[in-house]
């Protein structure tokens, strides 16, 4: 870590953490609401007990602290209030603090807090509701590209180029596997997911998510399997599933996106919900990308995808 010599290393991981969870405050609001069918703003209404619908005071949002202090319940009525809020904190807090401990006051740490935040949105989103809010992948794509202006004209570039690469990589994937299935094997919002990061990871960025990620989708695919029910498997291609959410959210209920995962079912006959889905041991890919990509982040150097990339192409004998 190289801090700014005027400010102790020990203030800015823990500022860091404070911004971080406090952001992931703001995460959840997005996760919930920007998955849900119709999405609703994340801005207004407030935040309210679905049940009793009492708005929840200031000192009911402070991060991690306010659901240790309620004991997970709802001051009013009693509702239990999903540990997905402080765990969405306080998972930002801490890879915010890592960010800042590892590359200290600097635009790497700026773009790495920003991009493993929107990888987080994604892959909760996606575990969740199985789709990709193109909130997240348009609004990053942006902020990815605008951040590379302060890298000068080459950044730019490389970030255009890393951009482009990341959509067109994925889109043709995706095309050479529907063909092989006969069926949609990639969705628009992984797409445009990979557009973002390689905005933010260049395109070496973009075939080292995508090899980590298939490794990682593997890897949760199997354990996916051994603790699936095997008497939920879903029987359609594609369904709009209502679920009323049973704990606090920021909204009044929550509904389920269209999915586009499919079972092995020969007509679009039922309308299997997330909940089913995970159930039969279906995992979303924007997860496993999303976790791939912030490996890469978080673990390679900057500036050391190139040579990452270039140590395993030569490993593969590419």
């Amino acid at each position: 870590m190289d801090p700014d010599p005027q400010l102790p290393a020990w203030f800015v991981v823990a500022l860091a953490a404070l911004f971080g969870a406090v952001v992931g405050s703001f995460l959840n609001v997005c996760i919930l609401r920007w998955g849900a069918e119709p999405k609703a703003s994340v801005v207004s209404p407030p935040s309210r007990c679905p049940r009793c619908e009492r708005a929840l005071a200031w000192f009911e949002n402070i991060p991690v602290l306010s659901w240790i202090l309620l004991r997970g319940r709802c001051r009013g009525c009693g509702l239990a209030i999903s540990a997905q809020y402080p765990l969405i904190e306080l998972a930002t807090a801490l890879l915010w603090a890592f960010i800042a401990w590892r590359y200290g006051l600097s635009l790497a740490a700026l773009q790495g807090v920003a991009f493993v935040t929107i990888l987080l949105g994604i892959a909760m989103t996606d575990a969740r509701a199985f789709i990709i809010p193109h909130e997240f992948t348009y609004g990053g794509l942006g902020i990815g590209l605008l951040l590379s202006l302060a890298q000068g004209p080459a950044g730019v570039i490389a970030a255009l180029h890393g951009a482009i690469f990341g959509a067109g990589f994925l889109y043709l994937v995706g095309s050479v596997g529907t063909l092989l299935a006969g069926r949609e094997a990639m969705g628009g919002g992984d797409v445009a997911m990979m557009a973002m990061v390689g905005a933010f990871l260049g395109w070496q960025g973009v075939l080292g998510t995508v090899f980590l990620g298939s490794v990682v989708g593997v890897a949760l695919y199997i354990v996916g399997m051994l603790f699936r029910d095997r008497t939920s498997a879903p029987t359609a291609t594609a369904a709009v599933a209502p679920v009323p959410e049973p704990v606090i959210a920021p909204l009044d209920g929550d509904e389920i996106a269209p999915i586009a995962i499919g079972a092995d079912a020969a007509r679009v006959d039922a309308e299997p919900t997330p909940e089913e889905l995970r159930a039969a041991g279906y995992l979303p890919f924007g997860v496993s990308l999303a976790i791939a990509a912030a490996g890469l982040l978080l673990f390679v150097r900057p500036g050391g995808l190139a040579a990452w990339f270039a140590d395993y192409a030569l490993m593969l004998g590419l």
